[in-house]
């Protein structure tokens, strides 16, 4: 098998994430609720991967690294908590689906309304485009820092100065960038950033969180018990347990932990890897006649290792279900969760194949990749 489904999750996983995730299982229980030597453990685990993951994003305190399901709802934590009825929300048509439903469910609910700014021709939004759509009523910005279709890299620092600038809280999708792009929250300057443990961080399903770049502190969307401040019924206000009600998923941080400990390691080698992989993908499309790339704009413009594009008038599902049947190759077709991108870019009928680079990927997969391609291309009339 050739797996470029990356952006979906990472595969494989480096291998001590799954001895991390075992240990945990088999040692520890339930952290922050009892005295004894498997509850401290968990604790300590759990902690240890709070701090690991803040000094990877450059923060200082690790209580400002809050644990949740998945980035989905980390995203949903603050459009929920930071957004009241009647306020106004400016966001991108390269969201996915994981900004773009909980905003409609708002506008449905609570009567907010929201503006969706478009990229340039190389497939970013500039701070130019958020400024325009931004009223009095305006109370958060909403920015994907690299699209889940094209694989382009926003200009989040010069948005996040816009805001700044404005007054106004951003908030970054980070699903697509963590653990692949070097980033330093503080520099970045975003009041919040959501990322997904399973993807560019190498960790397991399950497991996803928001870094708090601000003192900005959304309604929480849960409360119960923290194993803190029990006799209180109201929620306490100590992060990160305003956040963090219920039993924390152990095995996941664990793994998510140990991930941190082979980016820590090896991150830097692991990006120029997957940089030098995307650029021999795109240069061998570029080749074939029948390939229409979403979006290719000029060298200079930063990009992760996610690549979409059709072949000719051939459907997409059709067209990754044959690289399956015929190089095994694992990629996604579709809309992507991504209904707006595929709209500006006008494949929102027929989606896109994409094909997404990972850490483990090889160049020998990207030629043996391309040549599949190849060959069934031949049997495809350009579009």
């Amino acid at each position: 098998m050739i797996y470029l489904d990356n952006a979906a999750t990472s595969f494989p996983k480096p291998p001590l994430v799954s001895r991390a995730m075992a240990y945990a299982v088999e040692h520890c229980a339930n952290p922050g609720r009892s005295g004894h030597a498997p509850a401290l453990e968990a604790g300590r685990i759990i902690l240890q991967a709070r701090e690991r993951m803040a000094a990877f994003f450059g923060l200082d305190d690790p209580m400002c690294v809050l644990f949740t399901l998945n980035c989905t709802d980390a995203l949903n934590l603050v459009i929920q908590g930071m957004i009241r009825p009647g306020q106004h929300v400016v966001t991108t048509s390269l969201e996915h689906n994981s900004v773009l439903r909980p905003l409609f469910h708002l506008q449905q609910s609570r009567g907010i309304t929201w503006s969706v700014a478009t990229p340039d021709e190389n497939g970013q939004v500039q701070p130019n485009q958020i400024r325009r759509l931004i009223t009095p009523r305006t109370a958060l910005v909403i920015v994907t820092h690299a699209s889940n279709v094209t694989g382009i890299v926003q200009p989040v620092e010069e948005i996040a100065s816009l805001c700044q600038g404005k007054g106004l809280p951003l908030l970054v999708d980070g699903a697509q960038a963590g653990g692949i792009l070097d980033i330093s929250l503080p520099r970045l300057d975003a009041d919040f950033y959501a990322f997904a443990g399973h993807k560019g961080l190498l960790g397991p399903q399950g497991i996803g969180g928001l870094l708090l770049g601000s003192d900005l502190r959304p309604l929480p969307l849960r409360q119960g018990g923290t194993g803190s401040a029990s006799s209180e019924l109201s929620q306490p206000r100590d992060l990160p347990d305003l956040y963090e009600s219920g039993t924390a998923p152990t095995p996941a941080i664990a793994g998510l932990g140990a991930s941190l400990e082979y980016l820590d390691r090896f991150a830097p080698a692991l990006r120029r890897h997957e940089s030098h992989l995307t650029s021999a993908l795109l240069e061998g499309l570029r080749k074939i006649p029948q390939v229409h790339l979403l979006s290719d704009p000029p060298a200079g413009i930063p990009r992760v290792g996610v690549v979409s594009f059709n072949l000719g008038d051939m459907d997409s599902s059709e067209a990754a279900d044959q690289l399956w049947r015929r190089g095994q190759i694992a990629c996604r077709s579709g809309l992507h969760c991504a209904p707006y991108t595929h709209a500006f870019y006008g494949t929102e009928t027929r989606g896109a194949v994409r094909l997404s680079i990972g850490a483990f990927n090889t160049q020998r997969e990207i030629d043996a990749a391309l040549r599949v391609i190849h060959n069934l291309a031949q049997e495809v009339p350009c579009s």
